[in-house]
């Protein structure tokens, strides 16, 4: 019989939940009819249809093609599966090497003829559609009307039209907010820093943008950008839009920002939304005038420079870069001052006490000497293969107990079957029987191929795991020193180390710092059916008062 997996999606702009049961649902009668046996179902729900890059499911998709699990993919539609032309072409590339098809409800078997047809079409689709809301809200912003989020400071206006339909882009102050608003254009133009207001709103207790903590970017933003509280010109009465776009990464599938020229932006004068007066912003604008002066390229530095050219590349600036954390709040340690890590929430925010830095080198050095020391040990190395067993058999037993539930659900279904079989034979023929008997069969099908394409229980562990495991932790140091090796040993010390947490010791300058990671991971074992075993280890390192502050 012929092994079928199910693909699903729906967008969130303009469909539910429920869209992929109805698409599952048309799917499965189509393949009950074809007589072929539905061996997976594959979904990505509220995920655009523009790239493919990103969504598990088909991730999960391709990897099973490729094991051979089936043999034909169904969907719904060509567009259910991806309106990229490029991600169409891909995909049908990679499944047809897997000598798999592609077979839709509104479109049956995908050839080259639809990935090259349908792909156009459904990229000039996403073309048009794209164009057509950006006239619809640069319409919005001509009339005084917001064309994007809420901002900080104003409320939506819910109301509707004569004909029933809501009223989009309308907003009204929030007076509690805007009090808020008019505090920091005050403090800002009297001298005070946005880290410095940050931290005073947090200690009372007032909700930033979002209900999130206050903290220095969120006041100062971004200038050329238009964005933090000081850069919207939205509180002085002008509404302006169309600052940026967003195009797709088409490596990554993410949506990156590019600024538009200030020809192309869009200002209308929106009086009856102004919070800060004009005497308020120029004071506000003027010190932000003087401060870019105190920072311009020539003082900048060369350790500057470097971040972001490495930032450009979207590269971790650093080897321990966003994986350190506070043990007091859970928080981010970032670099706050040259070469040092410190809380971010205290340094930025002001919501965490933790006022303990420590130097950049010194906790690198911590990090590389725990996986050595601890993940080399005797214990680590039989706590690594013990994990990996204790994962195997825990498999095992799931499989067992699924198992068992399978076997006494097919043996109800095939009693069920035999039980409207024999009603049959009495002359009892009900035209609803062959609905109930179809899934039934169907039901029947699916078990039966749970059962029959189930891994084996206990699958060998390497004899030599424990020897693989400690030259593995021992090569990543050593690469780290050679320049040539040096990125690639990097990233695989950042896919060991999950977070390195930070807490302040009992004497001065002392603190303690907790490696978590992946056993496991450095092993690379992946297993077939349910991915890489892995185990969490802990070690720690105190350093004292030395280079620490």
């Amino acid at each position: 019989m012929t092994k079928v997996a199910l693909y699903a999606r729906y967008s969130s702009d303009n469909q539910s939940v429920a869209s992929i049961d109805d698409q599952f649902r048309v799917c499965r009668e189509y393949a009950a009819r074809e007589e072929w046996r539905v061996v997976g179902a594959y979904k990505d729900p509220a995920i655009s249809g523009a790239s493919v890059t990103l969504r598990p499911g088909v991730q999960a998709l391709l990897q099973d093609a490729q094991r051979g699990k089936f043999e034909i993919v169904l969907a719904e539609a060509l567009d259910r599966i991806s309106r990229d032309q490029a991600d169409i072409a891909i995909l049908f590339k990679h499944l047809r090497f897997a000598g798999v098809r592609i077979v839709t409800l509104a479109e049956g078997e995908i050839s080259e003829l639809h990935v090259g047809l349908k792909g156009t079409m459904n990229a000039l689709f996403l073309k048009d559609l794209a164009a057509k809301t950006h006239r619809g809200l640069q319409g919005r912003v001509e009339k005084g009307k917001v064309g994007g989020g809420l901002c900080y400071g104003y409320d939506v206006v819910k109301r509707t039209n004569s004909e029933g339909e809501p009223l989009r882009g309308e907003r009204t102050i929030n007076e509690a907010e805007a009090l808020i608003v008019r505090r920091i254009f005050r403090e800002f133009a009297a001298g005070r820093s946005p880290r410095a207001i940050a931290t005073e709103l947090n200690s009372e207790a007032v909700p930033g943008p979002l209900g999130r903590a206050w903290g220095d970017t969120t006041i100062r933003g971004h200038v050329s950008r238009g964005t933090g509280i000081l850069n919207n010109e939205l509180y002085a009465g002008v509404l302006v839009w169309n600052r940026q776009r967003y195009v797709k990464d088409p490596s990554t599938g993410r949506r990156v920002s590019r600024p538009n020229p200030e020809s192309e932006w869009i200002r209308t004068d929106v009086p009856e939304l102004r919070i800060v007066d004009d005497s308020l912003c120029r004071a506000a604008k003027d010190r932000q005038a003087e401060l870019a002066k105190q920072f311009e390229p020539t003082t900048i530095g060369v350790r500057e420079a470097r971040a972001k050219r490495i930032h450009s590349l979207r590269r971790p600036a650093f080897l321990l870069s966003g994986l350190l954390t506070c043990g007091c709040c859970a928080g981010k340690y970032g670099i706050i001052a040259r070469d040092r890590y410190g809380c971010l929430n205290h340094y930025r925010r002001g919501t965490c006490e933790n006022n303990r830095t420590v130097a950049r080198e010194v906790i690198e050095c911590r990090a590389l000497a725990g996986l050595q020391d601890k993940l080399v040990s005797a214990d680590a190395v039989a706590l690594a293969v013990r994990a990996y067993v204790e994962q195997i058999n825990r498999q095992n037993q799931e499989r067992r107990a699924q198992a068992e539930v399978d076997r006494r659900a097919l043996e109800k279904i095939e009693r069920a079957i035999q039980g409207i079989m024999q009603a049959i034979e009495d002359g009892m023929y009900q035209p609803s029987m062959k609905v109930r008997m179809e899934e039934l069969e169907r039901q029947k099908a699916e078990i039966a191929a749970r059962l029959i394409d189930a891994p084996a229980d206990a699958p060998d562990v390497h004899p030599n795991v424990a020897e693989l495991y400690r030259a593995q932790v021992a090569r990543l140091t050593d690469a780290l020193a050679s320049p040539d090796t040096h990125a690639e040993a990097a990233a695989d010390v950042r896919s060991l180390i999950g977070e390195v947490v930070i807490t302040p010791g009992a004497g001065r300058g002392e603190f303690s710092a907790v490696l978590r990671g992946e056993l496991m991971g450095i092993l690379d074992l992946v297993a077939e059916e349910n991915g890489p075993p892995g185990s969490e280890v802990i070690t720690n390192a105190v350093a004292g008062p030395r280079n620490q502050r």
